[in-house]
């Protein structure tokens, strides 16, 4: 197996934008959170902005910051995914610029999150399977994203409220995510709960998990970098704005595979060839036993 090498990131826990600012000031927060790390000597290659960072709507009645979000959605066909992709190759970095609104061409919007690679070129997209009901109107997606970092390692996404069921986080975790990063634009108290899903999530499915939620006073902020055996690396204490930058090497994702969380669980080989499949009614599935293991590439 071909030995990683480090990535650098920089997670913006930063206060959401008006929607329909220029895409000037967006630009420009990029280039000062790349600068600034730059200067410091650890370039960051990956940078993520929280939930719908592009798009908000402030204190406009439910009804009418949901119209206001349709009538910008994208078919990232348009002047928008043209913007983000040339920000992406003029500094070089993976871009994740949080969600947008996706078209889903029934006359509502999907909750999506783009990723731009350093080549300009958008790599993937994913859509929020769960949207918080009954508060968010967007179209449920119903697929999963993942995509690599060329040496570096494997990313899969998810957004907000998908933290709180398990089932997705374990599925990308099987895509081969060696980390999972989470877009949250969390105003609630139940924040403190969404930290303890992430370190959860962390350790039962032994990946990183990058949580960043948006600074006040859209965000309650608290994001947080976890490691694969649940310890955190980095986190923001509060709703203020502010980076994590941090450089991970994603490798510790196959080393714990092989020597267990704590030296001891191997949760990805607990179900083996030969056992019996596990019947999970819920699902109308069953936990197969020749498939449990991460696939390796």
């Amino acid at each position: 197996m071909t030995e990683l090498s480090a990535l650098t990131i920089a997670m913006a826990q930063y206060s959401q934008l008006p929607i329909g600012k220029p895409f000037g000031r967006f630009a420009n927060s990029v280039r000062h959170v790349v600068d600034v790390h730059s200067t410091a000597g650890a370039r960051p290659e990956l940078v993520i902005f929280p939930e719908m960072h592009m798009f908000g709507t402030g204190d406009l009645p439910q009804d009418q910051a949901r119209r206001s979000k349709i009538a910008a959605a994208t078919d990232f066909h348009d002047e928008l995914t043209e913007n983000l992709k040339a920000l992406a190759k003029e500094l070089g970095i993976w871009l994740i610029p949080g969600t947008v609104p996706e078209q889903d061409g029934e006359g509502g919007a999907f909750n999506t999150a783009p990723v731009f690679s350093p080549a300009g070129e958008l790599v993937t997209t994913y859509r929020k399977i769960c949207p918080w009901r009954p508060f968010e109107q967007y179209t449920p997606g119903d697929s999963f994203a993942v995509f690599d970092i060329p040496g570096k390692g494997r990313i899969g996404l998810t957004i907000c409220y998908d933290a709180w069921f398990p089932e997705i986080s374990r599925q990308v975790a099987w895509l081969g995510a060696d980390m999972i990063v989470n877009l949250v634009r969390t105003t609630t108290p139940d924040r403190r709960q969404e930290l303890v899903l992430a370190r959860a999530n962390a350790i039962v499915n032994q990946t990183f998990l990058a949580s960043i939620n948006a600074a006040a006073p859209q965000g309650v902020g608290e994001s947080v970098l976890v490691d694969p055996e649940g310890n955190i690396i980095r986190q923001i204490t509060g709703s203020q704005e502010g980076l994590i930058t941090a450089t991970v090497q994603l490798d510790q994702v196959r080393r714990i595979h092989q020597t267990g969380t704590s030296g001891t669980n191997k949760v990805w080989e607990q179900f083996r060839p030969g056992d019996s499949p596990v019947p999970l009614p819920l699902y109308e599935g069953r936990i197969d036993p020749d498939r449990w293991s991460v696939p390796v590439d």
